[in-house]
């Protein structure tokens, strides 16, 4: 899962917000600098993340990506799953969308003391500048982000242009998130890992 599910999937505190994103830049950070309810936030993201991986309609989604991009399906995958969710929202969620994008864009603005490294700053300065939570409904605007994620990867790869493999297996993707998504919800209940 990305930015905008992991954040869906936390508590409505900014400790939790900052965990939640710290997932994606949690490199070097020592865990005991972290207040506790950040850090209950990023074994929050962890575990999303493992059952995200595990989960055997996502494992069936990555084997449909074609062999130069299979290694970075799993990152594709996460973007388009912020498009679905987003855009397929009133099926899962009773919340106004709008209201909540707002709300969570307050929560990261306002949690920046809380973050780790300058890094996570200026990302989600840039998330909250430039929408991307609203934009992800646009197809064309979750192309543009997975082609950035291939130009920053450090070595040469056939990751670019990876929305072709989305597009071409739409329809196996949207049936899978259908059923792989309210396990997850569930699952993040279950767990509990946060408690407010």
């Amino acid at each position: 899962m990305n930015h905008f599910a992991h954040l869906v999937l936390s508590q409505p505190t900014l400790e939790s917000a900052v965990g939640n994103l710290l997932g994606d830049f949690a490199r070097g950070v020592d865990p005991v600098s972290l207040p506790p309810a950040v850090w209950a936030g990023l074994q929050n993201h962890r575990a999303v993340d493992r059952f995200t991986d595990a989960h055997p309609r996502v494992r069936e989604m990555k084997r449909g990506f074609s062999r130069e991009r299979r290694r970075f399906a799993g990152i594709a995958l996460d973007i388009y799953f912020d498009h679905l969710l987003i855009s397929h929202w009133q099926e899962f969620e009773q919340r106004h969308l709008e209201s909540l994008i707002g709300e969570l864009y307050r929560r990261m603005s306002a949690g920046r003391e809380l973050m780790p490294g300058e890094q996570m700053k200026r990302v989600t300065q840039r998330m909250i500048e430039y929408d991307w939570f609203g934009s992800y409904r646009e197809l064309d605007a979750v192309a543009e982000s997975l082609d950035r994620v291939a130009a920053r990867i450090r070595f040469e790869n056939r990751f670019d242009n990876a929305i072709e493999d989305l597009q071409r297996h739409h329809d196996l993707i949207c049936e899978g998130f259908f059923e792989f998504y309210p396990e997850l919800q569930r699952h993040v209940v279950e767990l509990a890992i946060e408690s407010i």
